[in-house]
């Protein structure tokens, strides 16, 4: 008999969720240990008027204060959106281990696009990356989001 493993994307896309439904860009963050989340995060850039509040960001936050280090370096980020670059950056000095994102972004991300931060010289740490995992689902809830304002 096969155990099914619990979806680790399943708490970034609830609070992608949470996010679309405070009118925030519907982005999700979860930080992952040992196979637990111990941070989540929504944009919540509007609500905060912090543009800094990026669900990475919030996620990363939450994650060192729960851990009580700056290094994240046993863990491992879901997130809904292909960070941008001040994520990625922030990705890097956190020293997350792996990276995975759901929906690439070509106008805004910096992993796979733009910049390819990881792949710069002055990045001082690189995590595993993986992308377009469950894509399709994290673009239909941005998709239908800005439909929804239009």
């Amino acid at each position: 008999m096969s155990v099914m493993k619990p979806d680790p994307f399943a708490a970034a896309f609830e609070a992608a969720g949470a996010a679309a439904a405070a009118g925030e860009v519907p982005v999700g963050a979860a930080i992952l240990r040992d196979g637990a989340v111990i941070a989540t995060g929504a944009n919540r850039t509007l609500r905060d008027k912090d543009p800094t509040a990026h669900a990475e960001m919030v996620a990363i936050r939450d994650a060192a204060r729960a851990l009580g280090n700056e290094r994240l370096n046993a863990c491992d980020l879901y997130v809904t959106l292909e960070p941008c670059a001040m994520c990625a950056a922030a990705i890097s000095f956190a020293r997350i281990r792996r990276l995975y994102f759901a929906a690439g972004d070509p106008k805004g991300g910096a992993v796979e696009h733009g910049p390819r931060f990881f792949s710069q010289p002055t990045c001082h740490h690189a995590p595993e990356v993986y992308g377009g995992i469950r894509e399709s689902e994290a673009a239909r809830l941005l998709r239908d989001f800005f439909q929804s304002r239009r």
